[in-house]
């Protein structure tokens, strides 16, 4: 059976003082979170594009920060700057022009990006491009966006591990796995902004799941705004307890671990609350 690593997105909340930390400041935060835990989502990375001449990338100092904080068994999926994957700028409102981002799926600023993980080393693990919903302004179809991808897939092909996150689910076809596995690249499946629920996913498409060698299961939850309006941001108890999802899911990554499947479980405290209690309940119904 193949190793789960089950850890948050992102690690800095002081809250989490008494359920993963010993102070809510002056303290390593990722130190203390990599004692408990073996991965960790770096999502800070992502917000990256403010306007067409205005990218921000990681800094190589703070990659070289967290590698040193943690054990060389630890591993931090990366998503991916939206200056890569984002098509069009944010729109202010509905009815604002969309403006292409002239970075999108940018070779030349990909290995920028790249470059600067390198300290990270052997605890980089997978990298995510998560993609918004793409509306056929945007893009006007699944055979449009998949061409464009596997052309940049082919211009930056290394010895990355490489998972896509997709928002549309209707892309979610024969045909997007076989692109998948024609890139071998691997899918992310996302509980959560509207999608599919990843247990209907997983009964339609569980022949093909099971065949991966790597799944990224990200948890999120339902409306950010209310549960933030219910938790004032002080993400320490349970408030939206999702018990029966937990065990169904439990389920599938007990079922993909016996196919082999490497997975990574990402939890967001807007899923229950707060990320480290929904993973102590995971730690209740999940195979050891």
């Amino acid at each position: 059976m193949t190793q789960l690593r089950i850890g948050t997105c992102s690690w800095k909340y002081p809250s989490w003082s008494g359920l993963v930390y010993s102070a809510e400041r002056g303290i390593d935060y990722l130190a203390q979170y990599g004692q408990r835990y073996n991965t960790v989502e770096i999502d800070q990375w992502f917000w990256s594009l403010f306007g067409e001449d205005k990218v921000k990338l990681p800094a190589a100092e703070d990659a070289a920060s967290y590698r040193q904080s943690v054990g060389s068994d630890f591993r931090f999926s990366v998503k991916v700057p939206n200056s890569i994957t984002l098509t069009h700028f944010y729109q202010h409102d509905k009815s604002s022009t969309l403006t292409p981002n002239p970075h999108y799926l940018s070779v030349e600023l990909w290995h920028r990006f790249i470059g600067q993980l390198e300290p990270l080393g052997e605890t980089l693990g997978p990298l995510i491009l998560q993609f918004e919903y793409l509306n056929q302004e945007k893009m006007s179809s699944q055979k449009q966006f998949q061409q464009q991808l596997g052309e940049f897939f082919a211009a930056i092909r290394g010895d990355h591990t490489l998972a896509v996150e997709v928002r549309n689910p209707r892309f979610f076809n024969q045909g997007w796995f076989d692109f998948l596995a024609e890139q071998e690249v691997y899918p992310v499946l996302l509980q959560g902004y509207w999608l599919p629920s990843i247990v209907s996913l997983f009964r339609e498409w569980r022949k093909e799941l099971l065949r991966q060698r790597l799944i990224v299961i990200r948890l999120h939850g339902g409306d950010r705004r209310e549960i933030e309006q219910r938790t004032g941001k002080r993400w320490d108890s349970i408030v939206e307890p999702r018990d029966q999802e937990l065990v169904d899911i439990a389920g599938i990554i007990n079922e993909l671990r016996d196919s082999d499947v490497e997975v990574y479980l990402n939890v967001n405290n807007h899923y229950e609350g707060a990320a480290p209690l929904t993973i102590e309940r995971f730690s209740r119904v999940l195979r050891p």
